[in-house]
């Protein structure tokens, strides 16, 4: 049975540290057939990576006049919001949510208040420490809970969370869970864990060059792999595409 992908969610561009335009990704998109394509260049808080406030006028304006030249693909203007542990935990503002057609979110290093020293030794040495899994946990949830996030973009890579008590608050809240063809993360493993509850999957490219918009094949494999009903991923459609 083949398999296809209808929209890549997660895109990266100049705007942020990807290596293409809006339009670049826009183009790229259409020549793989997708219908539509999110811009989602890092929130704010990213220190090294993060987009300018006072960019999003321009890219809005970029968004607004591509889907009025294209009339085969919708472009969506997102952000993808770095979770942290103040406020609304996210980098991006309730208020700031209306400048977007959504947001997604997820952990990175290089934020405030993200316990990112902590959690670069936990992770990547193996320490696996229990009491920093509950607070970035803790921390992912109240950022799933208090806001409209579209998207948790590659829960569990970067730092230890409980995935299961995410899985669970992606489900009420039908936040799609994202397995990433950049990340290794959802695994195969946490893709069985995730699928105990209701929560829906969605494959991503991440792509931060124009080449790899719309990659989902490797995503696609780890969710087969571990049982997955292609049906519970919101993206991904069997059969031939549209001509």
């Amino acid at each position: 049975m083949k398999y296809f992908m209808t929209g890549d969610f997660h895109t990266h561009t100049v705007h942020s540290h990807g290596e293409g335009t809006i339009r670049d990704n826009v183009l790229a998109a259409r020549a793989k057939g997708l219908r539509e394509i999110a811009i989602t260049d890092h929130g704010p808080g990213n220190q090294e990576n993060g987009i300018s406030r006072a960019s999003v006028p321009e890219m809005r304006k970029i968004v607004t006049a591509l889907n009025e030249e294209f009339d085969d693909i919708t472009i969506h203007l997102g952000v993808e919001a770095n979770i942290n542990s103040k406020g609304n935990c996210l980098d991006v503002s309730p208020e700031e949510f209306d400048d977007f057609d959504f947001v997604i979110a997820g952990y990175h290093y290089g934020i405030d208040n993200g316990y990112c020293l902590e959690n670069w030794k936990d992770f990547y040495k193996g320490y696996n420490s229990r009491e920093l899994m509950m607070r970035n946990t803790q921390m992912a949830l109240t950022a799933i809970y208090e806001n409209n996030i579209r998207i948790l973009t590659h829960p569990g890579d970067k730092a230890n969370f409980d995935m299961l008590e995410l899985a669970r608050a992606c489900a009420e809240t039908d936040t799609w869970m994202e397995i990433s063809t950049s990340h290794a993360t959802l695994n195969v493993r946490q893709i069985k864990l995730c699928a105990k509850t209701d929560v829906k999957f969605v494959i991503s490219s991440d792509a931060h060059m124009p080449s790899r918009v719309g990659s989902f094949e490797g995503g696609l494999r780890r969710a087969l792999e571990a049982g997955l009903d292609p049906e519970r991923i919101v993206n991904i459609e069997r059969g031939e595409k549209d001509a």
